[in-house]
């Protein structure tokens, strides 16, 4: 058995990865030889055929976080005379109108606040008032809150009304099921060090040939040109630009142990088991869930700081970083928060560890008052939605 050295990463990624996706980062690469190019194209395959798109999509690797994969596509996609609506319901809804601004590409905010999903009428809505709206934007799940939204209904209403849907599916892909065949999507973006479980370095977009064949010269970043990255890899199976080597030889021995636990249903349904350990577990010490049991994902769960003063998020984080658990802050803007990932190398061990490290966390800060605070419930019900 190999003992444990180093914390468990309660994080929507980076995440706890095996030692084996480890030591296959300890090989060098030559970046442009036949063996590595060969191990670059079996990833872009393997994906494809994870969201069953190997027909009609190709997957273009970029280098970088999954925001530089996010960025990528716009800059490829959307043309100048595009008008993107935005579906926000936290930071990473945020980040996309961030970008688009940027590019100075025209956008529709739909806003939700916080904790809220997107309603696929008020969407419809929003579609057959504008008729110049192109393009739709939605995070599959929201890590500020952990809660997934109504992809499949999203992408029925964007459908009928004639707009191509761009899916961050950035800590979903490869638990949460995608299928190309009957989702109607124009393109989606992830990333290596999420729920493939391997570590940071670069993400990728999965685009419909026939949109791609038409951006040519479109981007005008260089380096984040999609069109250029795929064009150059069909002449010559190479990227562009250096790429993670190391990396990506950690991905594909990722790949080949997501194969071996059984793929998307499998990974799904032991995050799945992880979010009911986690859920159950913290509510038996007193802690609450921001979000309705039925909005939890299995990915991120966000919990409520609890109503007692000697509870803080820095005090809380050093005590479980001593007990050998790394947890993430809060990223809301009207209550007070933490988050816990169920993601990664986690099985019921792990899950068992965190929870007793949260025990002792309590004990030693001396919590008594695990309600949530009378203002966190009152910011949570007064949460503007504005369109």
């Amino acid at each position: 058995m190999i003992m444990r050295t180093e914390p468990l990463l309660l994080t929507p990624g980076p995440l706890t990865t095996s030692i084996t996706v480890k030591q296959a980062m300890l090989r060098d690469w030559g970046s442009w030889d036949s063996d590595f190019n060969q191990v670059t194209a079996q990833i872009c395959d393997s994906l494809l055929a994870v969201a069953n798109a190997q027909d009609d999509f190709v997957c273009i690797p970029m280098q970088g976080s999954g925001t530089f994969s996010v960025e990528a596509t716009f800059a490829t996609l959307l043309s100048p005379e595009s008008k993107t609506l935005v579906l926000m319901n936290g930071a990473y809804g945020k980040r996309a109108a961030t970008i688009l601004e940027r590019m100075n590409r025209e956008t529709v905010l739909l806003d939700m606040g916080d904790y809220l999903p997107p309603d696929p009428q008020e969407v419809d809505r929003i579609l057959a008032e504008d008729a110049d709206i192109t393009h739709v934007v939605l995070i599959h799940c929201e890590t500020s809150s952990g809660i997934l939204n109504p992809l499949e209904e999203i992408a029925e209403v964007v459908e009928s009304a004639g707009c191509e849907l761009i899916i961050d599916s950035m800590s979903a892909f490869g638990a949460l099921p995608i299928d190309a065949k009957t989702l109607p999507f124009a393109a989606l973006v992830s990333s290596a060090n999420k729920c493939f479980e391997a570590v940071p370095g670069f993400g990728f977009a999965i685009v419909r040939k026939t949109l791609l064949k038409e951006c040519q010269g479109r981007c005008v970043s260089l380096s984040l040109d999609l069109y250029d990255q795929w064009q150059y890899m069909i002449k010559t199976g190479q990227w562009r630009f250096t790429p993670p080597t190391h990396v990506v030889a950690a991905f594909s021995q990722a790949l080949v142990e997501y194969q071996q636990e059984g793929g998307q249903p499998a990974r799904l349904a032991r995050y799945q088991r992880n979010r009911d350990r986690l859920v159950a577990g913290m509510k038996a010490l007193g802690f609450e869930t921001l979000l309705k049991d039925r909005w939890l994902s299995p990915i991120i769960i966000t919990f409520l700081s609890p109503d007692d003063p000697a509870f803080s998020f820095t005090a809380f984080y050093q005590a479980m970083k001593q007990r050998g658990v790394l947890i993430y802050p809060g990223k809301l803007t009207v209550v007070e928060s933490f988050r816990l990932g169920c993601i990664g190398q986690l099985h019921d061990e792990e899950i068992d560890t965190v929870l007793s490290a949260v025990a002792d966390a309590c004990q030693v800060l001396g919590l008594t008052a695990m309600t949530t605070s009378q203002s966190n419930q009152q910011n949570i019900t007064n949460t503007a939605i504005t369109v």
